[in-house]
C-alpha cells in the first residue's frame, strides 16, 4: 500500500480517460486529494490531471481507505476531494460523515466529487445525501474531469450525463424513496461484506480488503444470512444482484 500522503504520480492513465488538454484556464488553481483503494488508478489520475502548469490541478495527497482519507483530508484541507464509493473501512459515505465539519466550514469548505466505476442507485444517492457535490464515473475523460473539479470547487453540482436525470428524479420527488426494510437491518460493515461476497470474493480476500480477520468476516456473513433469512452465499448473491448492490 502506498503512503497516503504520496503526491508524485508516475506514467499511467485513468480508466478509459483520454489525454488531459489544458483545462484549468489562466489563473485557475485547485488543490485536490485522491481517495481510491487502487494505487494504479490513483497513479493514472495523477498522470492525467496532476500536471499543474497545464491543468491548474495540484494533487496534494492520496489515500487508500477511510482512515487514511480522513487523516490526509484533515491535514491538507484540499478544496476538492475525488472520492471513490467503495473503500475499505466503511466506504465513501463514512469519509463524508467523518469530514462533515470540513464540508460545513464557511470560510474554507472541503468539497467532494465522487469518482467511481459504479452507477448503482444506492451508491449515487448515498454519497449525494452524505454531502458530495457530484458523481462522475471512471469513463470520464481527463479534460472533463478537470473541468468537473473546478465546477465543484466553485460550488456547482456535477454529474455524468447518464446519472443526472436519475439523480434529479430521485431528489425532485415529493415522495420519500422506497425503504428496503431488509437492507436497513444490516450495518454498514455488513453491507460491505455482503457486496464483496456477492462479487465472488473469498473470505481471505474480504478480510484483506476491509482490514479485518477472516473470523470477523465469517461472523458478518452469518449475521447477514440470519437477518435476511438466507441459507448460503449463492442465495445471498442472488439477493444482492436483484437489488443492484453488486
Amino acid at each position: 500500500m502506498s503512503d497516503p500522503t504520496e503526491t508524485n504520480g508516475t506514467a499511467g492513465s485513468a480508466e478509459a480517460a483520454g489525454p488531459a488538454a489544458p483545462g484549468g484556464g489562466p489563473g485557475r488553481h485547485v488543490r485536490v486529494v485522491l481517495v481510491d483503494d487502487h494505487r494504479m488508478f490513483r497513479t493514472g489520475v495523477q498522470a492525467e490531471i496532476g500536471q499543474t502548469e497545464q491543468t491548474g490541478v495540484e494533487v496534494v495527497g492520496e489515500a487508500a481507505d477511510v482512515d487514511q482519507a480522513v487523516t490526509v483530508i484533515t491535514a491538507t484541507r484540499p478544496e476538492v476531494v475525488l472520492l471513490d464509493v467503495h473503500l475499505p473501512g466503511g466506504g465513501g459515505v463514512e469519509v463524508l460523515r467523518r469530514c462533515a465539519p470540513l464540508m460545513g466550514d464557511t470560510e474554507q469548505p472541503v468539497r467532494f466529487l465522487a469518482l467511481s466505476v459504479s452507477d448503482a442507485a444506492e451508491d449515487v444517492i448515498g454519497v449525494i445525501r452524505g454531502g458530495a457535490r457530484g458523481y462522475v464515473t471512471k469513463t470520464i475523460t481527463g479534460t472533463d474531469l478537470v473541468e468537473s473539479i473546478f465546477r465543484v470547487q466553485e460550488g456547482d453540482a456535477v454529474f455524468s450525463p447518464r446519472l443526472a436525470g436519475f439523480v434529479l428524479d430521485a431528489f425532485a420527488s415529493t415522495d420519500a424513496p422506497p425503504v428496503d426494510e431488509d437492507l436497513d437491518r444490516l450495518t454498514q460493515r455488513e453491507r460491505e461484506v455482503l457486496r464483496l461476497i456477492a462479487r465472488g470474493y473469498a473470505y481471505k480476500e474480504i478480510a484483506k480488503q476491509l482490514f479485518i480477520s477472516v473470523k470477523t468476516v465469517e461472523s458478518h456473513v452469518s449475521a447477514v444470512l440470519r437477518k435476511l433469512q438466507l441459507s448460503n452465499r449463492h442465495e445471498l448473491t442472488r439477493w444482492a444482484t436483484a437489488r443492484r448492490l453488486v
